[in-house]
This record gives structure tokens, C-alpha cells and sequence, in this order.
């Protein structure tokens, strides 16, 4: 579109525009992103934003706007994302997004006629159809692994090895991350794998090689007794592993596959959410700054009730309450009291295939004890208490997400009360610190160490070896083969 003088003019007004004369023939489309680490998606989607109108205003959002809604780790500064923007020459004019609800305030204000943005956001902005059309573009399927890392090489591809819950929500928690692309999914039941794969539209991978070849990082949401296979094999193949907890089974499998990834100079990590999430670091440094005074007791408690024919109730050797709840409930426990305990006894309640429905795991310390309670068929108060000399901290249920903890003393008129926020499914907070630490940041190595998963694993190998009478003892070694129903 042309100005009063016959060509296009840029400049800055409310943003870098074009000019427009007052012309009511003229289709507007607006659009919004954040364009860091701007790649070929970004371009293509821009010019297919272009193309279903005259002119098109591209709204760019601020970091401070990203991180109110949930969005981490954006790189590259503001006045860099609109130049690249710019670059493309598609928009007519930018304009920056700083708030919610602007949306709406500028389809009036500009006179929008369309407002596109990718499929992946499909029905969320439904409720502007009353005001303009609403355009999904569809993602643009299939772009180059190849050619997102030629052209940032601080994009990280993320390949995903399972298919069922947890990794359905790591799909739109990754899109929250900046810095990495999904790109696509494997799991030896292929019919599975291409219903993920097209819901999520990424690519599904059959050839395990050509899965691994095609990807950065892999992020394995596979069953617990896969896990360990899953990740020798993508460490040998020069891939930075995310792992869902529990990582391993058995104490000597955590240290092997540990050093294995020194050894290469990779990032081997843990996912248990709480770790990671702002409000657990908040309680920690609480409970560690002495305001309490020294910690004697710790009570941990985390249950919920499962469907007696799903896989975590169903799956004789790997299954149970423990298996599948005890990383959330031992970490307060060795993140405050530490790896060194004395005695450690088990106590369940199992169902009559030998699973445990509950559980609970004392712990004995030279100067403290600690109980983790966990439980998949019997329903509790879960809560998480920590008890010192001077007073005591208490989240109530989810403490697990850690977004209220209160603090209390002596004095029953004394109550210090402390708030964060959790986003989403809480799995943005670990994929961010997953790829400060690939990306040369080990500033969150604290958040879970080396020496805390491996005791959960060598915990875990001890109540499975008490409680699976003598099952657990046989090696699982396959790194090809998962189960259809997968965590």
C-alpha cells in the first residue's frame, strides 16, 4: 500500500509503520509474537499473514508481557525481535504488546478487519470473532531441523520418547520456553506415535536412528522401568537427556549414566517438577535461614486416587504408589536433612496383585527424622511440615507446586505467610533450567544434584527389592521396547 506521495514510507509512530491513506477498500490483518530467536517458522508465518490482506500490523510483545503470561527465557532484547520482524518486509507496521486485553483495544483502534495467528492457538482468541475474523494459520509443518539450527544454533530441537500424559503437556509448556523447538516424537508403537505426532504436528520418527540423528536434547516421558535404556542410548548418540522421575531404578544405574554424560559433556537432568518451581526455592531458603531454628522433623504427604485399571496400578514390577509419587515426597527430606541417613524402613498397604496402594518411608538422621508418605488408592491430607526448634513451616496440598507456605511460632499470634506463582504444569520452569545448563549456565545445578537423584534412585532400588519379592532383581535393559501406555 502507497502513501499520499505514491510509496511506502517507514518511520516511527505507536511502532515502525507504512503509511496508509484512508482508502476503505483496504483489508487490515493484524497479528502478535514474540520473535526471538527469529527462524524460518517465524518468517513463514508472517508472509502467510501477509497474504490475506493489504496491510498487516504485527504486534510485538515486551519480555515484562511474556513473563506475566507464563512465557520463559526470552533472549534476544525488544528493539532486536522488531528489527528482525522488519527485516522480512511483510509488516506495514509494528506495534509493541505490553498488557492483556490489548488485543481487543487495538482491533478497534486500528479498524482490524482480520486477526491471524498459528494453529497451535486455535479457539483461544475465539471470542474476537465478534469483532473481526478470526484466522488460524496452520503451523507450517516439517521446517528443516537442519535449517533451524544453520540459522540459530542457540535453538535447541527437543525430540520426545513417549506418548502418553506427561509428555502431552510438555508439548505446549515447551512453546512457553524460548529456545527450543519440539521437533519430533518417537515410541515403538508407531500408531501411537503418529496420533501424537499429528496432534501436536510435529514430525513422528519410526527409525529410532533417524529420531536421534534429527534432534539436540530428548526429553523421555517413557515408563519408569524404560528410562534407563532410553537414556544410555541417547548419551551415546551425543544427545543432552531431560528425564522424568524417577530417572533410574537402582543407585549404580544413576552414577553410571551420570558420568556418561560428563564424560561426552553432556546435560543429564531429573524432572521432578517441585525442584524446579520458585515458591519450593523460597520455602527452602526459609527453612534453611534459621528462623525456625534447627530442623528436627519433616513430614511429607502426597496422594491421590487412580483408576485400579490404570498402568501405575496395573504394572507388577514397576508400579505402585512409591514408584510413581515418592521423588515428590523424598525431596524436601534430602534437600534439608541430606543423602546420609541412618536407618530407612518401609510400610504399605498393597493390593492384592502387591502393589502398593500407600506407602510411607521413615527416615531416621542423627539429629532429625523424616516421614514420606505417598499413595495412589488411599486418599490423605497432604501437606508438607517442617519442624524446628523455634517454630514450623506448613504448604498444604499441592505443596507439590509450592504456591502458599506459611510460617509459625511459638506465639500462636505470629503467622508469616508467603505466596509465588506456579504456572501451568510447572514443566516450563524445568525445561528453562535445562537449557541454561546446555547452553553453558550452571547456576541451577543446586535446584537438584547429581547426589540427590542418585539417592532417590538407590531409595527406590531399596523399596522395590523389599516390596517386589525379588521381581526387581531381574535386569531391565531394554532401551527399544516401551509400553502403549506410556506416563
Amino acid at each position: 500500500m502507497t502513501g499520499p506521495a505514491g510509496r511506502k514510507r517507514i518511520g516511527m509512530c505507536a511502532g515502525i509503520h507504512k503509511s496508509i491513506g484512508e482508502d476503505n477498500d483496504v483489508t487490515k490483518v493484524i497479528t502478535y509474537g514474540t520473535y526471538d530467536l527469529f527462524h524460518e517458522g517465524h518468517y513463514r508465518l508472517l508472509k502467510r499473514a501477509k497474504q490475506l490482506g493489504d496491510y498487516l500490523i504485527v504486534g510485538v510483545t515486551t519480555e515484562e508481557y511474556d513473563r506475566t503470561r507464563g512465557k520463559l527465557n526470552v533472549i534476544d532484547s525488544l528493539m532486536t525481535r522488531i528489527e528482525n520482524v522488519q527485516k522480512t518486509g511483510f509488516a506495514d507496521e509494528i506495534i509493541i504488546e505490553e498488557s492483556a486485553g490489548q488485543k481487543f483495544r487495538d482491533i478497534q483502534k486500528y479498524k482490524i478487519d482480520i486477526f491471524t495467528v498459528g494453529s497451535d492457538w486455535t479457539g483461544q482468541f475465539d471470542y474476537l470473532k465478534d469483532y473481526c475474523r478470526v484466522v488460524y494459520l496452520e503451523r507450517t509443518k516439517n521446517i528443516s531441523s537442519t535449517m533451524l539450527r544453520t540459522q540459530n544454533k542457540r535453538i535447541q530441537r527437543i525430540g520426545v520418547i513417549g506418548t502418553g500424559r506427561i509428555a502431552d503437556r510438555f508439548i505446549p509448556e515447551a512453546k512457553l520456553v524460548s529456545g527450543v523447538s519440539t521437533q519430533g516424537v518417537y515410541n515403538p508403537h508407531v500408531e501411537s506415535a503418529a496420533r501424537f505426532a499429528k496432534k501436536w504436528e510435529i514430525n513422528a520418527y519410526e527409525d529410532p536412528e533417524e529420531f536421534y540423528a534429527a534432534v539436540d536434547a530428548v526429553y523421555i516421558a517413557s515408563p519408569h522401568e524404560t528410562h534407563y535404556g532410553y537414556i544410555k542410548t541417547a548419551l551415546e548418540h551425543g544427545n543432552h537427556v531431560f528425564c522424568e522421575k524417577p530417572m533410574v531404578l537402582k543407585a549404580a544405574q544413576a552414577e553410571e549414566v551420570f558420568s556418561y554424560a560428563k564424560s561426552k559433556n553432556l546435560v543429564l537432568m531429573e524432572g521432578i517438577k517441585t525442584a524446579y518451581c520458585p515458591g519450593f526455592a523460597n520455602l527452602l531458603g526459609i527453612a534453611c535461614s534459621g528462623i525456625i531454628g534447627n530442623i528436627r522433623n519433616i513430614e511429607t504427604c502426597f496422594t491421590k486416587l487412580e483408576d485400579l485399571k490404570s498402568r501405575e496400578l496395573t504394572n507388577i514390577k514397576y508400579g505402585g504408589s512409591f514408584t510413581e509419587l515418592g521423588s515428590y515426597v523424598m525431596l524436601p527430606i534430602l534437600k534439608l536433612f541430606g543423602k546420609d541417613y541412618e536407618q530407612l524402613q518401609f510400610h504399605s498397604i498393597n493390593d492384592r496383585n502387591g502393589i502398593d496402594l500407600f506407602t510411607k518411608a521413615s527416615f531416621q538422621y542423627p539429629n532429625g527424622i523424616a516421614t514420606a508418605t505417598c499413595g495412589l488408592g488411599v486418599k490423605s491430607e497432604g501437606r508438607l511440615l517442617i519442624a524446628g526448634t523455634k517454630g514450623y513451616i506448613v504448604a498444604e496440598a499441592p505443596w507439590w507446586k509450592t504456591t502458599y507456605f506459611e510460617v509459625h511460632y511459638e506465639d500462636p499470634g505470629k503467622v508469616e505467610k508467603f505466596s509465588d506463582r506456579f504456572l501451568g504444569e510447572g514443566l516450563r520452569y524445568e525445561i528453562s533450567d535445562f537449557l541454561s545448563t546446555i547452553n553453558g549456565s550452571n547456576k541451577n545445578d543446586f535446584k537438584l544434584t547429581r547426589g540427590e537423584s542418585t539417592a532417590m534412585a538407590g531409595i527406590m532400588e531399596a523399596f522395590l527389592k523389599e516390596h517386589r519379592k525379588g521381581a526387581f532383581d531381574h535386569e531391565y535393559m531394554g532401551s527399544q521396547r516401551m509400553q502403549s501406555d506410556v506416563s
